[in-house]
């Protein structure tokens, strides 16, 4: 089975890429979502996160807004944070490969923000980055409530530069030619892993 690792800093389209994958029948493991599960009531980084991070825990839940100004107070806390949070994610995912290979998959997806960043790409066979020109991307993210050009900034700052990322990508997904022109593209792509894949 083929391990896909899915990756594009904020604004890229690259939700929207693993929605596109997942259409053409390959799972996809969102580790963001599994983040919030994990932060939400009952979930296993609440007591944990709580107690790193007085404060962070609000009707049972991890108060994400609360635990983004916590880290922005202290940006020491990331590495505290990522010490709780990735060993609770790396068992979910274990979960979830189990649970591809037996369904008989060729491939899965492992899409995970910070791919490079966190080291993540060594658990993968290939590496599927997304991205778009800068002008796009600014625009969708300055669209989402909420956001702000500092606070983007910001999220920028802890990611690696695209160009870096595409240097290193197996295949890239430019998205801002729209949705059917980045599914002809995620087509040809999983086409050409599927002839590496039976040869």
């Amino acid at each position: 089975m083929k391990i896909i690792g899915l990756t594009g800093s904020i604004g890229m389209g690259k939700s929207a890429t693993a929605d596109l994958l997942e259409a053409e029948g390959i799972p996809v493991f969102d580790s963001d979502a599994c983040v919030h599960e994990l932060y939400a009531v009952g979930g296993g980084a609440v007591e944990p996160v709580g107690k790193a991070f007085p404060g962070s825990v609000i009707d049972g839940a991890v108060d994400r807004a609360r635990l983004s100004e916590l880290l922005a107070e202290d940006p020491s806390g990331f590495k505290r944070l990522e010490a709780i949070v990735h060993p609770l994610v790396s068992q979910a995912r274990d979960g979830f490969l189990q649970k591809a290979a037996a369904a008989g998959s060729w491939a899965v997806v492992f899409d995970i923000p910070l791919l490079f960043e966190t080291g993540a790409d060594k658990l993968v066979d290939s590496i599927i980055v997304v991205h778009a020109p800068d002008a796009v991307r600014r625009k969708r993210v300055l669209q989402r409530p909420g956001m702000t050009a500092e606070k983007l900034e910001q999220i920028i700052a802890r990611q690696m530069p695209d160009a870096e990322k595409l240097k290193r990508a197996d295949y890239a997904i430019e998205t801002s030619g729209g949705l059917e022109d980045a599914r002809e593209q995620v087509r040809n792509m999983l086409q050409d892993l599927k002839s590496q894949t039976s040869a």
